[in-house]
Order: C-alpha cells, then sequence, then structure tokens
C-alpha cells in the first residue's frame, strides 16, 4: 500500500465484526475512501446503511487489531492491499465482490500474472496426486502461475509441481495470513510464502471455519483464467470452485478417471454439464489461447523386465492381487513380489483395503 495511502483507515473499516463486504463496497462506492467514511456525520451514515451498521462503524473500538495489521505490514515481504492499490489483482477487480482488503506474504508482482486454478479432493488416489502434480509443472513451464488453496491432496500436490520446477505458485487461504492450516502443510507453506505468494482475505488470527473456504474459492477462481478439478466426489468443494469460475466468466476443466472410483465421478459431473475434458496440458492452454509448451521426451519404461510385465494384468482401475494374479496366469508370490517392484518404481499404488492402481506416467 503506497505510504501516501495510510492503511489505518482501510484496516478501521474492515475490521469491525458486523459490517461486510456488501456494506463495505457500498460504503466506498457512495464515499470514495474509508477516511471519508468516517469524516461523514452519523445521520448521513444512517440513511445509507441504517442504523445498526452506522452503531458499528462509529462506535467500535478496533484500535489494538489495526495497530497489530500495521505491525505485520512492516515484516518483510508482507503486505496489505486495499482495491485502490495499483498491485491488488485486476483480475478480482472483474468479480461481483472483491475483498476490500488482501494480506499478502511474498511476491507482490505475482498477483498480476496470468494464472490457472488447480483444484480436488482432499483424499485423492495416488494417480489423482500425480496428475495434479504433472499438470501443475506443465502449466509452471509454460509460464502460467499455479493457483490452489493449500489444502491436502490435490491442492498441495499443484503447488508441490510448480514448485518443483521454480515455478509461480500462489495460495488462497481460508485463515488469517498469519495462520497455517492444515499444520501438516507448515514446511510448503513456508516454501510459498518464500517463492510465490500466499493471500487471505480474512484478518489476522482468523482460525478455520467452514464458512471461510467457500469464500476462498470464489477467489481461487476469480484470480485465475480457468480452474482445472483433478479428482473431486460428487459433494466436493471443488464442484463449487468450479461453478463460482463459470459463473465468473472463467473456463472450467476437469481430468477424467475411472468410472469405478468415486474420486472422478464429480469431475464427470462436471463434463457432463459442460466443463472441457482433459488429457494433456495442451487441453488446456489451446482453451485459454496460451503458446503451447514443447514436447518433452518420454521416460524410457522398464517394459524388460518381468515387472513391467505384468503392468496389463493390473490395468487402470483399483483391483486385488487375486485379480491380478488371476488375470496373469501367475502365482500371488510371485504377483507380490512384482508389485513391489513396481510400486517401488512409481508404476503402480497400494490402495486401501489391498487394491493397487497403475500409475499413468506423463
Amino acid at each position: 500500500m503506497d505510504a501516501a495511502d495510510s492503511p489505518a483507515e482501510w484496516l478501521r473499516l474492515t475490521l469491525i465484526p458486523g459490517i461486510g463486504g456488501e456494506t463495505q463496497r457500498k460504503l466506498l462506492h457512495i464515499f470514495g475512501h474509508p477516511e471519508e467514511v468516517f469524516r461523514t456525520g452519523r445521520s448521513a451514515l444512517a440513511d445509507v446503511v441504517g442504523d445498526k451498521a452506522t452503531k458499528l462503524l462509529l462506535d467500535t473500538d478496533n484500535r489494538a487489531a489495526i495497530e497489530r495489521a500495521v505491525v505485520w505490514s512492516q515484516g518483510a515481504d508482507q503486505h496489505l492491499l486495499c482495491l485502490a492499490d495499483p498491485s491488488y489483482p485486476q483480475a478480482l477487480l472483474q468479480i461481483p465482490d472483491p475483498p476490500t482488503l488482501l494480506y499478502v506474504r511474498g511476491r507482490l508482482e505475482l498477483l498480476n500474472e496470468p494464472a490457472l486454478a488447480i483444484v480436488g479432493s482432499r483424499n485423492p488416489t495416488p494417480q489423482g496426486v500425480q496428475n495434479a502434480e504433472r499438470f501443475a509443472t506443465a502449466l509452471a513451464e509454460a509460464g502460467l502461475s499455479v493457483v490452489s488453496g493449500l489444502a491436502l491432496g490435490i491442492d498441495a500436490a499443484a503447488h508441490r509441481g510448480a514448485l518443483s520446477v521454480a515455478g509461480n505458485t500462489v495460495a488462497f487461504i481460508g485463515t488469517g495470513i498469519d495462520r497455517i492450516y492444515p499444520a501438516a502443510n507448515r514446511q510448503l507453506a513456508l516454501d510459498i510464502a518464500a517463492r510465490g505468494a500466499m493471500v487471505s482475505e480474512f484478518s489476522l488470527g482468523t482460525p478455520p471455519a467452514a464458512a471461510n473456504f467457500p469464500r476462498r474459492n470464489r477467489l481461487l477462481s476469480g484470480f485465475s483464467r480457468g480452474a482445472l478439478v483433478v479428482e473431486a466426489t460428487v459433494d466436493s468443494g471443488s464442484l463449487i470452485t468450479a461453478r463460482l469460475a463459470a459463473e465468473q466468466g472463467r473456463e472450467v476443466f476437469a481430468v477424467p478417471g475411472s468410472i469405478h472410483s468415486p474420486q472422478s465421478r464429480g469431475c464427470h459431473k462436471l463434463i457432463k454439464q459442460g466443463a472441457k475434458l482433459v488429457e494433456t496440458v495442451q487441453d488446456i492452454l489451446d482453451e485459454i489461447g496460451w503458446a503451447s509448451v514443447p514436447p518433452k521426451a518420454a521416460a524410457a519404461s522398464d517394459s524388460s523386465s518381468k515387472a513391467g510385465d505384468l503392468l496389463p494384468s493390473v490395468g487402470f482401475d483399483p483391483c486385488s492381487l487375486d485379480d491380478i494374479a488371476r488375470r496373469s496366469n501367475l502365482t500371488a508370490d510371485a504377483v507380490s513380489v512384482m508389485l513391489l517392484h513396481l510400486e517401488l518404481d512409481g508404476q503402480v499404488a497400494s490402495l486401501p483395503g489391498g487394491r493397487y492402481q497403475r500409475i499413468i506416467k506423463a
């Protein structure tokens, strides 16, 4: 935020419990600046927002919270961005409900770079994790920032994929910027803050709450040129992100999967509703009009090994060891040893319930 435009009045407006974004934007539309809001007389404010909101605006003492946020913003690579700030993400100004104030850790320049969101299940299959990482890697190599929500599963895989090739990644979070949720992603969050950017519209100290994450999702989709759903059940929050993306005029993409996997049914639902079916990153780049990436040489497979010969019997749907033994006409002991080699090589993943699934290597 520009030194001439003190954050104090913006913080004063946004740190009043009970004064939400809609009321904030209404006041700013009429009065132009938070400072003018608080200079306005009580009766004039009441004419705009009513007596209850006026009392909250003029009688709430939030000086301690304001000071805390100001001190936070003075830390290295820690920023407060108001709607009027030139560094504010211009893509978010296009959505109906842009946050009045954003808290940012990391590289401000990434907030106005072209981006693609990747979202999906918090409990993905091994194939889903690899798909998310590979798509994120390819998108980052193509020059797009990879955006996600720092959740477990597909979100984390997307961030990791971008970071693995020194690509750009932005995490929109559903807590205060000073909190890391989930705790299991602490190191990932620190890496993103150091090499990418973390963004929150929630005040410092805000804990994780169910209502925060749909709000976070609208920023994920609004910030990006499109949203790619890698894996999702039919009741997944990722479908909320996809719906918001469509409502905001963004592209929606979905990766198909096994008809037997619950984690694929959400993606299949999206495809039936008009989402673009995605098999390669080029499908995405073509749809958004982005320059294509040069094809990479395929990794050599170990088809000459006995373990590699087992892959056709594994197939791409989850199956048991007994199923594989029956298909391959091998003993269960022999299949078990070969599956171990394939798992160590990253070609097969073991699933709960003693099942196995083949992993497609990009």
